[in-house]
Order: C-alpha cells, then structure tokens, then sequence
C-alpha cells in the first residue's frame, strides 16, 4: 500500500505547473519523456508517465526511482525531500474555504446535477440516494453513461476525487475529475 498517495498527486500537480503544459495525450507525454532526458539526463517512459498520470488505467504504486527523477525536475534532491518541503511550505498549510457547493444531504432522489471540468469535460448525473449518482450524460470524458460512483459533495474550483467507480458491476480504480483547476461548472437541474 502506498501511503504517499496526496503527496505523488501533489508532486504531478507541480510538475504540470513546471512543464507549463498540460499532460492529456499521448504525444504529450512523449514529449515530456524527451523533456526529462534532456533537462535531467535521466529517462521515465511515456507509458510509465501515462499510467502515473492516469492517462491508462493501472493499480500498481509508482516506483521510487520515477517519483525521484520527477522530484529533481521540480528542483528537489529526491522524493524524500520534496515530502518534506511539503510538510513546511506556507503555500499548504489547511485553511477553511468559501466556494460554490453542492452537498449531497441537500439533495432528493431523482434530482440531477451537471459537472464540468477542463478541457470541455462534462457529466450529467442522476442521484439515486445514499450518495450514489450515475452518469446520465458524459461528454469527453473517461466516465460514461450508466457508471455510478458515491460523492458527498462538489466543490467549485476544486478537483472531484472517487475512491471508485462502478461499471457495468465492476469497480474500477479510483478517479479523479479536475485535477488541474477543479470543477468548472456546478450547477442544479431543474428536471421539467
């Protein structure tokens, strides 16, 4: 079990950030595979990144060595210490919030919401009650109609993260929705 999980999301967060450019495509991360070769004389697969990221689905926990060549792109001598940097950085500290929110407890069986996320990501969602929702629409997005996942609330401006995802009664690994930027549209529907 890897207990690093809020920290790796972290390290690809700011790793994004550094490369200035989102990583959502093959050729992307082809590209940032060249990158860290050239800037860093060390290399990590496309594919090794496309799972890390998420672009492919994998369970498996990143090796220490990935985590390390992609902590000293961000300027860090290892994983370790970029962890570490974590903890005393002012720029993490917890702090209460105000956003636009949905909380689950406001809503009644039946009633939808509709999500978005960059780029052009949306989701149409039905709640069936007990925090369960189901995909209703999706439009480019790895979600599709008829999946279900279980959320207590969405947050405007903040990523949705799933611990799963159920398809056709299968559970897939966790998911999450806005990594870069959070949600972009929270809105009620009005069924009529």
């Amino acid at each position: 079990m890897n207990v690093y999980k809020p920290e790796i999301a972290e390290l690809l967060l700011q790793v994004e950030k550094a490369y200035a450019k989102p990583l959502n495509s093959s050729t992307d991360f082809e590209e940032f595979s060249l990158q860290l070769k050239y800037r860093l004389g060390m290399s990590i697969s496309a594919s090794t990144l496309k799972r890390l990221w998420g672009y492919v689905g994998d369970t498996h926990s990143p090796r220490p060595q990935t985590l390390d060549i992609l902590a000293r792109y961000l300027g860090h001598a290892d994983f370790k210490n970029f962890c570490a940097w974590l903890k005393h950085t002012t720029a993490y500290n917890s702090s209460f919030f105000s956003a636009k929110r949905i909380l689950v407890e406001d809503l009644n069986p039946g009633m939808e919401v509709e999500i978005g996320w960059s780029p052009n990501r949306y989701l149409r969602l039905r709640y069936k009650g007990n925090n369960l929702f189901e995909v209703r629409e999706a439009k480019e997005s790895k979600l599709v109609r008829g999946d279900l996942f279980r959320a207590v609330s969405f947050l405007m401006g903040q990523p949705l993260f799933l611990p799963y995802v159920e398809r056709a009664g299968k559970r897939l690994s966790p998911f999450i929705a806005g990594r870069n930027g959070g949600l972009t549209m929270l809105n009620n529907v009005v069924n009529g």
